[in-house]
């Protein structure tokens, strides 16, 4: 019996091995679910395009997205294109849009925050058969939506060059800046109630032929612009003939509440209300004051002209104190009438303004 119990074998504990491969397949289930996840997203972006792209085409816009690709996984969606091309017929004439390749990215917690970059340049035929070439060193935009609204929109141009060559003209007319800013925004208390949006534009070290015939000092300018768009709601489907005639006849306002430019030792400070009359041309008036200038198109700032500014109603600063204070002398009101522009009851020597559309 002793032996017999000395033989018996002896019973040995195998400890299981499921903790060690445990966080191994949870990581594998984590992958593959996040991987579904990812995937739905992506198909979900590809179907928005398509169906992005037929409203637009029902519109009268064609946007051409050469060699689409959605990418960016696992934490990102990219969607990008080897070039875009625009093609309206909402102007009448057509108008064609070229740019170069671009991509949008959106973090996948994140999708409505939405970044845009963009290669230069830009190249668009336009009514009446004229032609614009936008360019630049580097363009960085961003999106943030809530929902399908747009809660802002910012702009970032490094050294943009806009050249616009009218059929029938030797020269185009050049602008270009070293940098410049665009941003946009609801009114947080006017856009429920009007639609109003507002703009700021920043540009530093700008080059404008149409500045020099007013202030033709040779010297880079800078600009600080804000204002606000009421009735912006017209533009939702897009800036065209159609929209800016809606914006029209309900009322649309673009109220500048602030514009500063300073270009050399000239300043000038400027408001006021901007519209669009019954022939479809740039119409308001805008009160200004300037110092370090002694000519605006070749007419004489002081003397008679600073004293038809106080007569006709110059500007003045808060409080309605005068700007003579801070150096600035107020001028007579800036008006755009019946495409012309007037300051005071003087025209100034420029162009004709010409329809929008």
């Amino acid at each position: 019996m002793e032996r017999l119990r000395m033989s018996d074998p002896t019973p040995v504990r195998r400890h299981g091995r499921f903790w060690l491969y445990a966080p191994f397949v949870l990581l594998a289930l984590l992958a593959a679910g996040w991987s579904g996840i990812w995937g739905f997203a992506r198909s979900k972006v590809d179907q928005e395009l398509d169906a992005g792209i037929a409203r637009e085409a029902n519109a009268g816009r064609n946007w051409t997205c050469r060699e689409r690709s959605v990418g960016g996984y696992p934490f990102r969606i990219e969607v990008r294109c080897a070039s875009l091309t625009l093609t309206s017929s909402r102007w009448g004439d057509e108008v064609k849009v070229d740019a170069g390749p671009a991509v949008a990215v959106a973090q996948i917690w994140t999708p409505g925050h939405i970044i845009l970059q963009m290669t230069g340049p830009m190249l668009a035929n336009l009514p009446q058969g004229r032609k614009a070439a936008l360019d630049w060193k580097e363009l960085g935009a961003s999106l943030h939506l809530s929902g399908l609204a747009f809660e802002r929109f910012s702009l970032v141009l490094g050294e943009p060059v806009l050249t616009v060559t009218e059929p029938g003209q030797g020269a185009a007319e050049t602008w270009r800046a070293s940098a410049t800013e665009v941003h946009l925004r609801p009114n947080p208390q006017r856009f429920a109630s009007e639609g109003t949006v507002d703009l700021a534009v920043n540009a530093k070290g700008g080059v404008l032929p149409a500045l020099e015939v007013l202030i033709g000092n040779g010297q880079l300018a800078d600009l600080d612009l804000q204002a606000s768009l009421s009735r912006a709601l017209s533009f939702r489907r897009g800036f065209n003939p159609d929209a800016l005639e809606a914006w029209r006849t309900a009322g649309g306002i673009l109220d500048v509440t602030k514009l500063v430019l300073v270009k050399g030792p000239t300043r000038l400070e400027a408001s006021g209300q901007l519209a669009l009359d019954e022939a479809h041309r740039p119409a308001g008036k805008v009160a200004a004051a300037v110092a370090g200038v002694d000519r605006i198109a070749g007419i004489k700032v002081g003397g008679l002209t600073a004293g038809l500014g106080a007569l006709l109603g110059g500007r003045t600063g808060e409080g309605g104190q005068s700007n003579t204070a801070a150096g600035l002398s107020p001028l007579p009101p800036l008006v755009l009438r019946e495409g012309r522009v007037f300051l005071g009851p003087l025209r100034l020597p420029l162009q004709p303004l010409q329809p929008l559309y």
